[in-house]
């Protein structure tokens, strides 16, 4: 299978999706009022920049240049319209995604900007996550009567899941991976890099030929493919994404896997019912779904997933993590990814999860690691894979609002894992009857 190969999605349901996301993109502001704030905004913006340390910006508007900022890295931005000064300003990461998305500024690095504005504000993160601490308690009792429901779910996954499966074909590499790969020495392709993740999580997984997985989260069948087809266990996998579970069922069928592997398109809260009619699993497997997966429902989810194991079951959890003093501010907080590419998404932190564990659930950590270190090449690489297409991306009908939209996504991701305020780990979870050994880790 190549990147051109893959199984494009209704031209309809892309039409609508995209429409969706670029809605959530563009300035919300009218025109005319940004223009009016725009003189004062810029003042402010660049007074403001004029002595941040962790990084320089060079920016030439229509004025000149300006050198905001000292040491390195240095970054080179242009301001197209100085409305982009107001959206800044008035919306943070949310104003600036919007300013690039309508096409009000570039810059020659994307990611280094947004690391050096990421360390230029870095001062506020300490006070602001430790007021979302103390009030915490308070906020939360409100927060938790509008739980999201599965309706929200499915809305939120097929806004980003279904943008179109050969927009993301040629974003990603021929195994469909969207998550973090594993670079297990210099040189390694991408693909190669994804299935030594792969392999990394049925090892702690200890998978073996009678062994029943349950997967939730398919994304493309990675992972039950090579679940099935290397290590011979059958796999229950779903997704709520139309889009994907129809491209994961016709890839298990060409793969020949169709009696060791059932897709499924149902929701994470209909599984316990499956698992009472037709038996509990031994292994559970998902990787970076729970990001999907509101706050307020990480105790359900956790509890649920514990639910389908057998006694001596064993699962492996593999999830972006914010770091825990930020947790609580950022799980009300709708940033620029939040906003603008994956609406409802949460990411927890170690402390949450663990924490949701002990509530919710007879699971108990017994291996965590992180990998979090692999995960700005991997954006970097998916980001030059669109680069490289850009003429593809482009025949597939995405508009050039939606093509700025994702490159800053991608570069947003990258720097905040190079920042390291966020990371990425692998929890192995164990059921109270398990005894089994711990497999080594790949080396």
């Amino acid at each position: 299978m190549t990147a051109v190969t893959v199984v494009p999605a209704v031209t309809a349901v892309m039409a609508v999706m995209e429409g969706a996301l670029v809605e959530r993109a563009v300035p919300r502001r009218p025109g005319p009022a940004l223009a009016r704030l725009a003189p004062t905004a810029r003042r402010l913006a660049l007074g403001a920049a004029a002595r941040r340390r962790g990084g320089t910006i060079e920016v030439t508007d229509a004025a000149g240049a300006h050198r905001l900022g000292k040491g390195d890295p240095l970054v080179r931005a242009r301001v197209h319209d100085d409305r982009a000064y107001a959206c800044l300003l008035g919306s943070g990461s949310v104003g600036l995604g919007r300013s690039y998305v309508a096409g009000w500024w570039d810059c020659d690095d994307l990611t280094t900007l947004v690391q050096v504005l990421s360390r230029w504000t870095s001062g506020l993160r300490a006070p602001l996550d430790a007021l979302a601490r103390a009030t915490a308690p308070l906020l939360d009792l409100p927060a938790r009567w509008a739980v999201p429901g599965r309706a929200d779910d499915a809305h939120n996954v097929r806004a980003h899941y279904d943008l179109s499966n050969e927009f993301f074909g040629l974003m990603l590499d021929e195994t469909m991976t969207y998550s973090c790969a594993m670079f297990e020495g210099p040189g390694v392709s991408l693909a190669d890099a994804q299935r030594s993740k792969i392999d990394r999580l049925c090892t702690k997984l200890a998978l073996a030929p009678e062994d029943h997985v349950v997967e939730i989260g398919s994304g493309w069948g990675a992972f039950a493919i090579r679940a099935a087809g290397r290590y011979g266990c059958r796999v229950t996998t779903t997704t709520i994404s139309e889009a994907q579970r129809a491209y994961v069922a016709e890839q298990v069928a060409q793969a020949g896997l169709s009696p060791r592997v059932n897709v499924l398109g149902a929701d994470w809260r209909d599984l316990p019912a499956l698992a009472e009619s037709n038996g509990r699993f031994d292994k559970l497997a998902s990787v970076e779904m729970i990001e999907a997966v509101d706050w307020r429902n990480h105790d359900e989810f956790l509890g649920s997933c514990a639910g389908l194991l057998r006694d001596e079951g064993l699962a492996v959890l593999q999830a972006i993590v914010i770091d825990d003093r930020s947790f609580e501010r950022a799980k009300r907080h709708q940033d620029f990814v939040r906003r603008m590419v994956f609406p409802g998404g949460c990411i927890p932190s170690v402390q949450s999860l663990v924490s949701s564990l002990a509530r919710a659930s007879d699971l108990r950590v017994v291996d965590l690691e992180d990998i979090g270190r692999h995960y700005a090449q991997t954006l970097r690489l998916w980001a030059a894979n669109l680069a490289t297409h850009a003429e593809a991306v482009e025949r597939t009908g995405v508009s050039e609002e939606l093509r700025r939209l994702w490159a800053l996504y991608l570069a947003y991701c990258e720097a905040s894992f190079l920042e390291r305020h966020i990371s990425d780990v692998q929890l192995v979870l164990a059921k109270p009857g398990w005894r089994g050994r711990l497999q080594s880790r790949p080396t």
